[in-house]
């Protein structure tokens, strides 16, 4: 069995769950709400404050899927009572980010600026502090919604290998590679 899909989630104080019968998953908490349908042969059990899934049998399909079901639930009540936020560096010389509500405007070094504008439901903040890189915090209940932008504002100049420069996460590791070496 997945050890992933057995564990149980725990419900934090203020989560409220419901699931229809068309397996029509509901969360609601303190940050907002989220909804997912889920398989219907699976089955939802909401017991003294603890949420479980159970797969109707050990084909091969359901046992793919009862791990990412049970992530999926685990990730919304973590969105709806917690949030998710992501922290995107820009580094290279004359790297900026503005924004101006839902509108990010990125300078990376080419011939225009890109604009990107971003979904309601993740809110962007830009940070630029003298002697540090620029820093983009994006903050969301969703956490695939946010990871998709923040892998579109990163895909619009990733890390080269070379210098380092390029969009990238806060923390990353980026590799580096050593250039040509004149030789004699």
């Amino acid at each position: 069995m997945s050890r992933i899909g057995r564990t149980p989630i725990t419900l934090p104080e203020g989560v409220e769950v419901k699931v229809s019968a068309t397996n029509e998953v509901h969360v609601k908490g303190p940050k907002g709400e989220l909804s997912r349908s889920i398989g219907r042969d699976f089955k939802i059990d909401i017991e003294d404050g603890k949420l479980s899934v159970d797969r109707p049998s050990n084909l091969k399909r359901f046992k793919a899927l009862h791990g990412l079901y049970r992530s999926l639930i685990n990730n919304m009540i973590i969105g709806v009572s917690e949030g998710f936020k992501k922290e995107l560096e820009l580094v290279g010389v004359g790297y900026k980010a503005t924004n101006r509500g839902q509108l990010l405007d990125l300078s990376l070094g080419f011939s225009h600026n890109f604009v990107v504008e971003l979904p309601e439901e993740v809110s962007v903040k830009t940070e630029s502090k003298k002697g540090s890189n620029p820093l983009i915090t994006l903050e969301s209940i969703n956490n695939e919604v946010l990871g998709q932008v923040a892998a579109k504002i990163r895909s619009l100049r990733k890390p080269e290998p070379y210098q380092g420069k390029g969009v990238r996460y806060r923390n990353e590791i980026v590799r580096r590679k050593a250039g040509k070496t004149a030789s004699k």
